[in-house]
């Protein structure tokens, strides 16, 4: 197995779990991938996915190995899940209680919104029901079979996902106040794509951070060590700083890996956990230039430039999970697919990871910085001057919403594009693959089986898609495609 990102680490734990030998070869000293860690001012900052939803992936795959999640790991379920604040004024919480987020949408903006924020959920749900068990667990879905798995009989539900409609345009529905359609049209993000082009379907995912959302002790790095130590348990083994040079071919079909050290392991299957744009590069061998095409840049998700950092926080009662807003949101995603740039007031997102219970901190705290950029890491130069400039477009983002930081140089880490085009080969810095732009995007993803015989993909690149939650399905879609293969 090529990666321990959660998909990786999925797969590894799922395999493992049913008696095979399963090895893992990670590039990186530790696992996670994106789920990582930096090391700032002696304290570590999580400086990827910070939002753990969708538990139930995780509980079923520890409950294969007669375990439970919170032996793992500590989870605390999140009774804020989002500060969001806006440059123009105004402050509203989106709690675990539907009903107090209604009552704090009608505080904040009007009883009309409040409405339609109800009416959203329930659409959410729907839409979350319709597709959880025909699209998120089908192992290549198409649009033919997703109708057949979905019923026939049942097309008012399929249409009711929405996907002919961007969900830009499906929040004007629901949200007479411009800065709720840019609240909720922050959920493209999550699959790193513009609200302006992503289908509308993405209005489960409402009903998706109502089902939880959970806060970890000790961050994600926990759940990727928890997920380790699961796969361990069962016999896998992990080898980090481990890099990969070639996935060997034999006959038409995988045969091992070569490793960069020079050794060979043999192999008769392979789970490949990483962007799959790596294989049409050639990165992993010559042979693998045939077997899935690249992502072309334009089509690209989002990259980000983060900051991770010890700081003094005054002005702004900051929660675990903040969101800055400035008041032109469209403007912003037009700049980034459309001109390949940051616009001079992006929206900014801050995790403040010593607020585990929402409490104050006078002393410094950790935090992570995050506005999103093109990705185009691969080919864009990010000169320290310009990472300076856009960290003052973020601070004065936050500065506008009331939000004043104090930190000294050597206390913040800052990652670019082109850093994430490096820590994730192939991906030219996009943290999500492909951009779900469009009604037949997400059918346009690779699935579990590649062409190659023995070769199977998990990852955000790939079907179900990115975040965390369906990183670690497509790493349990690749380990049942392996055994349904093996059966056959």
């Amino acid at each position: 197995m090529i990666g321990a990102g959660v998909g990786g680490l999925a797969a590894a734990a799922a395999l493992a779990q049913a008696g095979h030998q399963v090895s893992v070869f990670e590039r990186a000293a530790e696992p996670g991938g994106k789920m990582r860690q930096l090391q700032v001012a002696g304290a570590g900052v999580d400086a990827g996915p910070t939002v753990f939803t969708m538990r139930w992936v995780f509980d079923q795959l520890f409950e294969g190995a007669r375990k439970a999640l919170e032996q793992a790991v500590e989870l605390q379920p999140a009774s804020v899940l989002a500060r969001h604040a806006w440059t123009d004024g105004g402050t509203l919480d989106l709690h675990a209680s539907e009903a107090q987020s209604a009552d704090a949408i009608a505080a904040f903006a009007s009883a009309a919104d409040a409405r339609g924020y109800l009416a959203f959920c329930q659409r959410g749900r729907e839409v979350y029901d319709t597709l959880r068990d025909t699209f998120m667990h089908a192992q290549r879905p198409t649009p033919i079979g997703l109708a057949r798995r979905v019923g026939f009989s049942r097309p008012q539900a399929l249409w009711r996902t929405a996907p002919h409609r961007s969900l830009w345009a499906a929040l004007e529905d629901y949200f007479p106040d411009p800065r709720l359609r840019q609240l909720f049209g922050r959920y493209s993000t999550y699959v790193g794509s513009s609200p302006l082009q992503t289908p509308a379907t993405l209005m489960l995912i409402a009903h998706v951070e109502q089902s939880g959302v959970w806060l970890i002790n000790g961050g994600m790095r926990a759940l990727a060590v928890a997920l380790q130590r699961l796969g361990e348990e069962r016999g896998a083994t992990y080898h980090f700083t481990c890099p990969v040079s070639e996935i060997c071919v034999n006959s038409g079909r995988v045969s091992g890996l070569l490793l960069e050290d020079g050794r060979h392991i043999d192999a008769d299957h392979v789970v490949y956990n990483g962007d799959v744009s790596a294989l049409a590069a050639g990165l992993l061998g010559d042979a693998m230039r045939r077997v899935l095409p690249a992502v072309p840049r334009q089509k690209r998700g989002l990259s980000a430039v983060t900051w991770c950092l010890q700081a003094r926080t005054e002005g702004f009662p900051l929660h675990y999970h903040n969101v800055f807003f400035a008041r032109d949101y469209a403007r912003e995603f037009k700049a980034i697919f459309g001109d390949r740039d940051i616009v001079d007031q992006p929206t900014v997102y801050v995790c403040a990871q010593d607020r585990l219970h929402g409490d104050s901190q006078s002393a410094a705290e950790r935090l992570l910085i995050l506005i999103n950029a093109p990705a185009d890491g691969d080919i864009q130069t990010w000169s320290a001057d310009k990472l300076t400039m856009m960290r003052e477009r973020a601070l004065a983002v936050m500065s506008r919403c009331g939000l004043s930081l104090t930190f000294d140089e050597s206390a913040c880490q800052v990652t670019s594009p082109a850093d994430f085009a490096e820590l994730f080969p192939g991906s030219g810095g996009s943290l999500y693959g492909r951009a779900s732009h469009g009604m037949f995007s997400s059918f346009v993803r690779p699935g579990a089986r590649s062409p190659m015989p023995g070769l199977y993909l998990a990852g955000g690149s790939v079907h179900p898609g990115p975040g965390v939650p369906m990183a670690a399905l497509s790493g349990r879609l690749a380990a049942a495609a392996l055994q349904q293969d093996l059966a056959t």
